[in-house]
């Protein structure tokens, strides 16, 4: 609705929402949207009595705020109230005012702040998913062989209270069994690096302020200029964190860049392979098939992560973690070999308890008969043998078989990185440390960060396009 004013009449309004440059950024921004699916979701919901403000107003204003990167509703409350017409072009109801040079109350039109952090809360995560697979869908109209392969990471995000705040005495800073007032959702977590660097040589004593009379004896002696310096080596560095986790399912192809697929948010005291199912599930229904390759760290080093790609003629690019303290070798077809190079024999299938099929080997001097040798082994002479019981579904042999040194391994294994580059993104987009007070809102913010993210990546594909249309 355009209303009119004693100052601007409508066809002068409607004139200044044409040519205002602001305006026109965000309606473009806003065109990438399919905002049929919030309309129909409005229809499904449109609450009895007087009618609010609409759904597709609210989530403008929300995307507006990712888009301009303001932490606090209040900022963008703020900047809404300075543009007017920004207000007209959202889409909220007016509360008409003749007198007003737009013809309406800005304040009295737009929600308060507390409103609107209580409706970033109150928003359907169902819808936002939709949104945000309607941009996959997009992307891959736009973008040829999108999602053959996806790349799966965690980004933590610290939550919005004192105890992450290390300047402030917290007594019993690290329980995690409390509930923390500032943002009851939120859980402690360890977040692990393990790039940090450290001296081999240093040790306590480096650690704690030196004597005077040490200390004198040192700076008095000479440096020497031919001496090295102290070799480095890795080491994890671990941080206690009060905060969640944001998942992502990501894929990148060459000059277009990097898109995601799916995001899952939970909070950061659950490990980091929880978080596979979902996002594989969510890639699949929005590329509507099933893609090829994964990539991921260590973390995800699980059976049923293979057997995803495995189950599709592909492989899951995943460094191996080894559980056993006595891994056995193996043959080509997962056959594994007893301690002393035979192949073991197989004996009997059943359903293991942890959810895979199992094959249960035993020593080949023992079965399927006595062969009459005889092993040094332990096992051997309690008149049994080496048992070895092997996860025999696809995912388990394609676990412990892959070629981790072969150039598709190597070429899968490097697209890891364009989650981290999604990651990055979210991070210059306010994710690491959102200033919301509640789970809901955390994850209804991520999925708005994400959207942002994929529209910008579909605004450079539409570019791209045209550029190679124009060069035919």
């Amino acid at each position: 609705m355009i209303p009119s004013s004693a100052v601007l009449d409508q066809s002068t309004l409607a004139t200044l929402l044409t040519v205002d440059p602001l305006v026109q950024e965000y309606r473009a921004f806003f065109s990438l949207f399919d905002w049929s699916l919030v309309d129909q979701w409005q229809a499904r919901h449109s609450p009895r009595g007087r009618p609010g403000h609409p759904e597709s107003a609210y989530l403008k204003a929300f995307l507006l705020r990712i888009y301009l990167k303001f932490d606090y509703m209040s900022e963008l409350r703020h900047f809404l109230l300075t543009h007017p017409l920004l207000v007209l072009e959202l889409g909220f109801q007016l509360v008409l005012d003749p007198h007003a040079p737009y013809g309406f109350d800005a304040e009295k039109t737009l929600p308060c702040r507390y409103w609107l952090c209580k409706k970033l809360q109150d928003l359907d995560q169902s819808l936002l998913q939709r949104l945000l697979h309607a941009t996959v869908a997009d992307l891959q109209a736009e973008i040829p062989g999108l999602g053959e392969t996806i790349a799966i990471d965690v980004k933590h995000m610290y939550a919005w209270v004192k105890e992450n705040n290390e300047r402030v005495f917290i007594k019993d800073r690290y329980d995690k069994k409390q509930r923390l007032a500032g943002d009851p959702d939120c859980r402690l977590g360890v977040k692990k690096s393990s790039n940090q660097q450290k001296a081999e040589a240093t040790s306590q004593a480096d650690a704690a302020p030196p004597s005077p009379q040490k200390k004198k004896k040192e700076t008095s002696a000479p440096t020497d200029p031919t001496s090295q310096p102290a070799q480095k080596s890795e080491q994890e560095r671990k941080e206690l964190i009060w905060g969640y986790g944001s998942g992502v399912a990501a894929a990148t192809t060459a000059d277009y860049g990097d898109v995601v697929l799916a995001e899952y948010t939970q909070p950061f005291n659950e490990n980091d392979i929880t978080y596979f199912r979902p996002l594989y599930q969510q890639a699949v229904a929005a590329l509507n098939q099933y893609p090829t390759f994964l990539a991921a760290d260590a973390a995800y080093d699980a059976w049923y992560v293979h057997e995803a790609a495995a189950r599709h003629g592909g492989i899951a690019a995943v460094p191996l973690k080894q559980m056993s303290k006595t891994p056995f070798a193996r043959l080509p077809d997962g056959t594994p070999r007893c301690p002393i190079g035979l192949p073991m024999h197989p004996t009997k299938q059943f359903n293991h308890t942890y959810g895979y099929r199992a094959q249960r080997f035993q020593c080949p001097l023992l079965f399927p008969a006595k062969t009459g040798e005889s092993c040094e082994h332990a096992q051997f002479a309690k008149g049994k043998g080496c048992v070895k019981d092997v996860n025999w579904e696809l995912g388990g042999k394609m676990r412990v078989t892959l070629d981790r040194d072969s150039p598709l391994y190597q070429a899968i294994y490097t697209q890891r990185t364009c989650a981290e580059r999604i990651n990055s993104q979210a991070k210059e987009l306010g994710i690491e440390r959102p200033k919301v007070r509640n789970g809901r809102s955390v994850k209804n913010l991520n999925t708005l960060i994400y959207l942002v993210i994929n529209v910008r990546a579909l605004v450079k594909a539409k570019s791209i396009n045209r550029g190679l249309l124009q060069m035919n």
